[in-house]
């Protein structure tokens, strides 16, 4: 593939939040592909408000297309590469002169935006269906999912189970604690330090028990556990030496791959010890289009910004109007988080800074 008016070749592994952006960013600076396995961004935080209401989907889902207007989509799967190109799952090698890796988690999403809009369909219809519904997991996804169906749906009998002692425990207590009495107040049922498997019922059963001999009735169940991390592909490649035992990326302070001057990785994916949240990955995917404007016009690598890792802020919406706001300096539970965030879940500003209508 030869490089278009002589510009540097810049590929993309990933088009999720961090890497649809730095896509959108920069793609008037380099001769850009993008690689993903499907045909559209997927603004991540509002997948459970599009479950109670599957409109919502048709603006958190957006084909590369529509904001990638000069570059190139692959729609394929990344299965290797060396120090000069990236192999695709479909036969393609595809070089590069600067390659970012921001492939988040493992999501076994559909190829197209019909299909992943389907899938919402058939996820409210099942909710609507039910008059008892079962969660598996206590963090951001499970109580978000909680809160959804109990404000949307008040009539439903929700149960949240988590192994955890608390919810969110990604974030602090008093976060967990307000988050906890938030959903008992809408009659969630929730039980910590408990764990159930949804396939552990006898066909025809609607019967789930947990670890501790407790049984739940639920007519539908859905899974809210951490996702892995898709970086099992780079395990036999050039950069295998710089997974950490987590799977992560390992980085430097300009988030470029540790020991590569032109390979870098942003998104959840990297080692920066932050709280693994969106919007830092949206940090994460300016400053790395930043770093290579300056870079592929010449400039010294002394001017490179450093990246400094985020505060712990972190936001959980609970239903339409209430959520729960970690700060450094408070912890905020009910309409000004709710504000904040659950109304329209920053989707119209990020489709805004995508070069999107709201």
């Amino acid at each position: 593939m030869e490089s278009r008016g002589g510009r540097k070749r810049v590929v993309i592994v990933g088009g999720g939040i961090a890497g649809s952006l730095l896509a959108k960013t920069i793609q008037f600076n380099a001769d850009l592909t993008l690689i993903d396995p499907k045909e559209y961004l997927e603004i991540t935080w509002a997948n459970l408000r599009s479950m109670v209401e599957p409109s919502f989907a048709d603006r958190s889902v957006i084909n590369h297309t529509d904001y990638l207007t000069n570059g190139r989509v692959v729609t394929s799967a990344a299965i290797n590469l060396t120090d000069t190109d990236v192999l695709t799952a479909d036969g393609r090698r595809i070089p590069y002169d600067y390659l970012v890796i921001a492939t988040g988690h493992a999501d076994p999403f559909p190829v197209s935006k019909a299909e992943r809009l389907h899938q919402y369909d058939a996820e409210n219809q099942k909710i609507q269906s039910a008059q008892s519904i079962l969660i598996v997991g206590g963090g951001p996804c499970g109580v978000e999912l909680a809160g959804e169906i109990a404000t949307d749906f008040p009539g439903k009998k929700v149960t949240l189970v988590h192994k955890g002692p608390r919810l969110l425990e990604f974030i602090g207590k008093k976060a967990s604690n307000k988050s906890l009495r938030w959903l008992r107040s809408r009659n969630v049922e929730v039980k910590l330090e408990q764990a159930v498997d949804l396939n552990s019922t006898p066909d025809g059963s609607q019967v789930y028990r947990t670890s501790t001999g407790e049984s739940i009735e639920a007519d539908c169940g859905f899974l809210c556990v951490g996702k892995t991390l898709a970086t099992a592909w780079l395990s036999e490649t050039i950069l295998k030496t710089n997974l950490d035992k987590n799977g992560r990326l390992m980085v430097d302070e300009y988030l470029r791959v540790k020991g590569r001057s032109n390979i870098f990785a942003i998104g959840d994916i990297t080692d920066i010890p932050e709280i693994k949240q969106g919007y830092l990955a949206q940090r994460h995917a300016l400053l790395v289009a930043k770093t290579l404007k300056l870079l592929m016009a010449g400039g010294k690598e002394s001017k490179m910004t450093k990246y400094v890792p985020g505060l712990p802020i972190a936001m959980v919406s609970l239903g339409r109007k209430n959520g729960v706001a970690q700060f450094p300096f408070a912890t905020l539970c009910g309409r000004i988080p709710g504000w904040l965030k659950s109304g329209d879940l920053f989707l119209g500003t990020t489709r805004k800074q995508m070069g999107l209508k709201p």
